[in-house]
Formats: C-alpha cells, sequence, structure tokens
C-alpha cells in the first residue's frame, strides 16, 4: 500500500515516455488527413501536443491530483466517462473468466488428488497440461472459427445487451470470451490445488481421523480441502492480473466496448491521454486486487492469524 503511489507515477511516466515516441502526429488522427496546416497548430496548441514531452507530463500529474485524466479526440471527449464505460465490462469479463477457471480447477485438482497416479490423474494432468499451453487470444480465434462461423451457435461479435436486460443474450455474448480467457489459467490451478490438496492428505490428522472411523469424505470436505486453498488464495492475486491483461486482448477479438478496444482505439489515433488512462486504472486495480487478496490470504490463514 505504501508502494502503491510510486508505482502509479512509475506507470504514468512509463506510458508518457513511449508514446512521446510514436510517429504518429494526433492532430491528423483526429481533424484527418485534409486538414489545414493552420488548423493542426491550431489543434496541437489548444492540446498542448506543441509543448516537450515532459511539460505535457507535468500537466497531466497536475490534472490527475484535481481528478482530471484529460480530453482526447477532436471532439474532446473525456477519458473518465470512456474509462467509466469500458472498465464495467472489463470487470465483468475478468471476473466471469476467474469463475470459470476457479470451478474447473477445484473439480479437476481434487479429483486427480483423490485418484491420484491413477488413470483420472494422468489425464487431468495432460489436460492441464495442454490448458496452460494454449494462449486465450489463439483459443478465442478457434472458438469464434469453431462455434460461430461452423456451428452458429454463439456469437462472438456485436453488441453487448446487459444481464439485467436480457440474461441469455448477455450469456450467449460473454461465453466464449470468458471460456478463452479463463480455460489457461484454470490449467495452472488446477496442477496448484492437486499439489496442495496431495500434500494435505499426506499428513498426519488425516489418517489420524480417517482410522478413528470418521468418514473420508467428511475429512476431505471440512479439514483438507479448506487448508488446501491457502496455498491457491496465494496465487489468486497474480491470476486476476492475468486475466486482466488477458481481457484487454480478448477484448479487441471478440469486439467487446471494454478497456482493451479503448487502448485499441488509443494506441491507432495516437491519443496518449486515453493509452494513459487506461493503462493507469488497469495497473493500479491490479496493485489493488493483490492487496485485497493478500488481506483474504491473512484472514483465511489460522498461523497467521494466531500470530
Amino acid at each position: 500500500m505504501i508502494a502503491l503511489p510510486f508505482m502509479a507515477f512509475g506507470v504514468i511516466f512509463l506510458v508518457f515516455f513511449l508514446m512521446s515516441f510514436s510517429k504518429y502526429d494526433p492532430a491528423v488522427a483526429a481533424l484527418g488527413e485534409n486538414a489545414t496546416g493552420a488548423q493542426l497548430e491550431a489543434f496541437r496548441h489548444e492540446m498542448g501536443y506543441d509543448k516537450p514531452w515532459w511539460s505535457q507530463f507535468w500537466s497531466y500529474l497536475v490534472g490527475l491530483c484535481h481528478g482530471d485524466m484529460g480530453v482526447y479526440g477532436v471532439n474532446k471527449d473525456s477519458v473518465s466517462e470512456r474509462i467509466g464505460q469500458a472498465f464495467p465490462i472489463t470487470l465483468q469479463l475478468t471476473f466471469i473468466g476467474l469463475l470459470i477457471a476457479v470451478v474447473i480447477a477445484i473439480i479437476f485438482g481434487v479429483l486427480a488428488a483423490l485418484y491420484r497416479d491413477t488413470w483420472v490423474d494422468q489425464t487431468i494432468r495432460v489436460l492441464s497440461i495442454i490448458a496452460i499451453a494454449t494462449p486465450s487470444f489463439w483459443l478465442g480465434v478457434l472458438l469464434i472459427y469453431v462455434l460461430q462461423i461452423k456451428l452458429s451457435w454463439l456469437p462472438g461479435a456485436g453488441p453487448l445487451v446487459p444481464f439485467s436486460q436480457d440474461p441469455g443474450a448477455y450469456l450467449e455474448r460473454m461465453a466464449m470470451p470468458t471460456f478463452a480467457l479463463g480455460l489457461p489459467v484454470a490449467g495452472q490451478l488446477t496442477r496448484i490445488i492437486r499439489t496442495s490438496m496431495v500434500e494435505e492428505l499426506d499428513k498426519d490428522y488425516v489418517r489420524t481421523a480417517i482410522g478413528a472411523g470418521v468418514p473420508k469424505g467428511v475429512v476431505v470436505a471440512r479439514n483438507v480441502f479448506r487448508n488446501a486453498l491457502i496455498t491457491p488464495i496465494t496465487t489468486l492475486g497474480m491470476k486476476i492480473g492475468y486475466l486482466l491483461g488477458g481481457a484487454i486482448v480478448i477484448e479487441v477479438i471478440f469486439a467487446l466496448p471494454g478497456m482493451g478496444t479503448a487502448m485499441f482505439d488509443g494506441i491507432n489515433g495516437n491519443e496518449p491521454t486515453l493509452v494513459q488512462g487506461v493503462v493507469l486504472i488497469v495497473a493500479l486495480s491490479f496493485i489493488i486486487i493483490n492487496i485485497v487478496v493478500d488481506l483474504l490470504y491473512v484472514l483465511i490463514n489460522p498461523r497467521i492469524r494466531t500470530v
């Protein structure tokens, strides 16, 4: 938490520094190729693009301290409003993908641990390796080709209908991108849960409880599973950060109006304020989510609570 403002400053500085090397003129991108030289100069002066990049950087920092993330484009659209519309979509995509990953990982991780060294364990191990090695963007393209183009089962593009308005249409639209996003993480979590469950099953208290007549299912559900989740939860923050980054690419592939599409538009139009705002919010979200997951780990770990 102490490092949060320093990391935010580093993100802002890095993006501004990299965007300063762009060969594209934001005035031309906003006004078009047919704009006159006077119009281009007036636009650059009005938006501050004629100043050195360090002067623009300082002006942006001052505005950010006052809650102003700037404007972009010829219409001077608000960056904050664009992010306010795009960020909820990215969060929905991220957390639905996380839910899919966690459900798949718990089911297959527990089965692999309970039937270790059998054909069930070996099959799940192979499937998890395949899932880990599958890039989410490649899987997204494959799903579009098979489920939309060939079979016409699910839509890969089009408007995103709110869940409250039409739950069925919403789930159909989000099915492919969330699955493509969550499957690689499911493979990673499956391996982690399986290893953690095996280590917990080999402990003395499990053998003692089963030897005393407690059903194995009760021991696994009440004690083993809960203790085995401590290790996966410690890695959950990093997985959520991976999902946030992957969601940006997935949104472009599936034409979802989230943070990825906003960043893509900002890069194509050489709009540094828009790119800066998107990167800043995603980076801060990643840091804050890791802080929350660390606090959750402290709450569920009895040894840390005792200390």
